[in-house]
């Protein structure tokens, strides 16, 4: 098979889809991969290091040109072109970014497969939870940065609140809204600065489980979900950290405007479900160039593409999850993956195959399974 490794043109988005060991793992198979000119640079990794591992470097059209092309984002109006009915394997997130996209893919026969709806036998989803993993990290050290009083001289200012345990006492408060991989992975980072963290989440029995039995620092305060927990928790809060999200849909309405207006000024929020349209209702979407803003007070950071400023990290252990899934469906072809394959599968011969994004753009004349 013929694979088409593209370089990412989303504003700030540095990283790409395969590594040049993923490569050759693909050209030891016996498939041809064509990578995009400079396809790798921002992730540190040359046109060189691409045709040493048996790839050949070319430009967009003929990388687009393929029978499977991988990226990283969801392709922009610039690509569209270039649709011909492959496959394309990437992240998605149809339902929190403009409905031409979804139509685009459907006039032009392209199978739509996205990485972040791909289960595994327990329901989870591997191919999302690295990056997950990468930004709730990340959501801590950007709200940390942003309370920073700065007198405007950089940005705006923050309430001057530092994040972590000073001469032994707690400092801060760490407010994370909604309990996976996103929510814990911040959790678990504010709680090793030293803040005092508390988790919103579903509160089922398997969640509470899986906390008890240590997988989270006991010292982290865990609630369920719900709106007299989560109205006093964000008005206390020095930092707010949206973390809901579900495959397929736009993300829920959690955290109210009201709510944002009742929080300390100079407080920050970070949404990471802002790929999905936001779980925080006063969020809209920014990018890494330009990626706060203020309202009501309240410092909002709100970038779709958060592990594209970490790049390195991000293509090494996007690849480490991607890899096995593009080997198997370049080795055996769509009709032959695993079932849990296909819950991936948003677009496929000019219909719309996942029931919740058919819903979220209201397109449901496409949806066929």
């Amino acid at each position: 098979m013929k694979i088409g490794l593209i370089k990412e043109i989303k504003e700030n988005e540095h990283r790409v889809a395969i590594t040049p060991n993923g490569v050759r793992e693909l050209v030891d198979r016996g498939h041809s991969v064509c990578v995009t000119f400079e396809a790798g640079v921002g992730s540190g990794y040359s046109d060189d290091d691409y045709i040493s591992s048996g790839a050949t470097i070319c430009h967009d059209f003929y990388a687009w040109d393929s029978d499977l092309v991988v990226k990283v984002k969801e392709p922009q109006v610039e690509e569209y072109k270039y649709f011909n009915g492959q496959i394309l394997f990437t992240y998605l997130h149809l339902a929190g970014v403009d409905k031409e996209l979804t139509l685009k893919l459907l006039s032009t026969n392209t199978t739509a497969i996205a990485y972040e709806s791909i289960t595994d036998n327990f329901g989870n989803l591997p191919l999302l939870s690295p990056m997950s993993a990468i930004a709730g990290n990340m959501a801590v050290t950007i709200g940390s940065y942003y309370l920073q009083y700065t007198d405007k001289s950089m940005f705006f200012d923050g309430s001057g609140v530092q994040l972590g345990k000073i001469n032994g006492v707690n400092s801060g408060n760490v407010v994370v809204v909604g309990d996976g991989v996103v929510g814990r992975h911040a959790a678990e980072m504010a709680n090793g600065m030293g803040a005092n963290v508390i988790i919103l989440g579903l509160e089922t029995d398997y969640r509470w489980e899986y906390l008890s039995r240590g997988h989270m620092n006991t010292s982290i305060e865990y609630k369920c979900s719900t709106s007299w927990n989560l109205e006093p928790a964000v008005k206390d809060a020095d930092l707010v950290i949206g973390a809901v999200s579900i495959p397929g849909k736009k993300s829920p309405i959690v955290v109210t405007e009201d709510m944002v207006k009742s929080m300390r000024k100079g407080s920050v929020v970070v949404d990471v479900s802002i790929d999905q349209g936001g779980c925080i209702e006063t969020s809209h979407i920014r990018n890494h160039q330009n990626p706060v803003f203020m309202h009501h007070g309240v410092i909002h950071y709100c970038v779709s593409n958060m592990p594209g400023a970490y790049p390195k990290s991000a293509t090494n252990i996007l690849t480490k999850a991607t890899l096995p899934y593009i080997a198997v469906l370049a080795d055996m072809g769509l009709d032959n993956v695993d079932p849990n394959f296909t819950n991936g599968i948003y677009t496929h011969n000019g219909r719309i195959t996942n029931l919740m994004v058919a819903e979220s753009l209201e397109l449901m004349e496409y949806y066929e399974v």
